[in-house]
């Protein structure tokens, strides 16, 4: 295990971790972290100078958390946008997009679909418990080949609903014959189109895998939330199928984090 340090002022894990993007994490009483993405883990820490991370992969971690961008230049663009930029980034100013495993990505949000937070970290959890290899850390999330060979009824085991048919066969596709470098290379919009040919995805399951997985910033995911949100502080008379594409128009190639914050602070102060 080593340790490396995070700055705190554009980086905090609950802002991170709980703003939507991530399920394989844990808090502890003490307010301590534990995040886990394959088979790497990492605990995170509140220290004197930011955050202390301590972890079985330095380097992956690093690219993890996406330390080479620069959140203070994004929240500076974003907030000249729109006055109610200033209040979200202000409020969110510790999430950072997470640099996350696209397979993995792409079968935890196929889970997330009309589910809740809670309910998906315990499928999840079940998920990597029964497939996963065990590290001295925790379970990893399973292999590519060992999820192609589980039918419908592993899958509905776990709790995964009617889900489990759209897991089962979009694991199969993934391992037989999917061309992940063609999805990797593909332009945004074709990408989108790759993606929502694989069951069990819809736009808004595929803007969160091109967002969280492939860290496209020119996709903004649309929920109830952000529904309530564009109503609320954007209104300018669009049917939801277009609300996507008038933020992209608006945050351009930051639209992605503009919906993080947006998504977070009107989730929250909405409680």
């Amino acid at each position: 295990m080593s340790t490396f340090f995070i700055d705190g002022k554009f980086f905090n894990p609950t802002d991170t971790f709980e703003c939507g993007q991530i399920f394989r994490y844990k808090k502890s009483a003490e307010g301590d972290y534990t995040v886990a993405s394959r088979d790497k883990f990492a605990v995170v820490k509140k220290s004197e100078c930011g955050y202390s991370v301590n972890t079985d992969d330095e380097e992956y971690f690093k690219n993890f958390f996406d330390l080479t961008a620069d959140y203070g230049k994004i929240i500076e663009e974003l907030s000249c946008k729109k006055e109610v930029m200033k209040r979200a980034t202000a409020f969110g100013s510790g999430i950072r997009i997470l640099r996350q495993d696209l397979y993995e990505t792409i079968i935890s949000f196929i889970i997330s679909a009309n589910n809740n937070i809670k309910r998906i970290q315990l499928i999840i959890e079940r998920l990597c418990a029964a497939l996963g290899k065990k590290t001295e850390y925790g379970f990893a999330f399973p292999e590519p080949k060992v999820m192609a060979g589980k039918d419908e009824g592993f899958f509905a085991s776990i709790g995964a609903g009617y889900r489990a048919a759209y897991l089962a066969e979009t694991a199969k596709k993934l391992y037989d014959d999917f061309d992940f470098d063609e999805l990797k290379n593909s332009d945004t919009a074709t990408a989108r189109k790759i993606l929502l040919s694989l069951k069990g995805i819809g736009p808004k399951v595929a803007d969160c895998i091109l967002l969280f997985g492939m860290h496209r910033g020119d996709v903004f995911p649309v929920d109830t939330w952000i529904k309530k949100v564009y109503h609320a502080e954007f209104e300018t008379g669009l049917a939801d199928n277009k609300i996507s594409d008038y933020f992209v128009d608006l945050f351009g190639k930051n639209a992605g984090i503009a919906q993080q914050y947006l998504f977070y602070f009107f989730r929250i102060i909405d409680k």
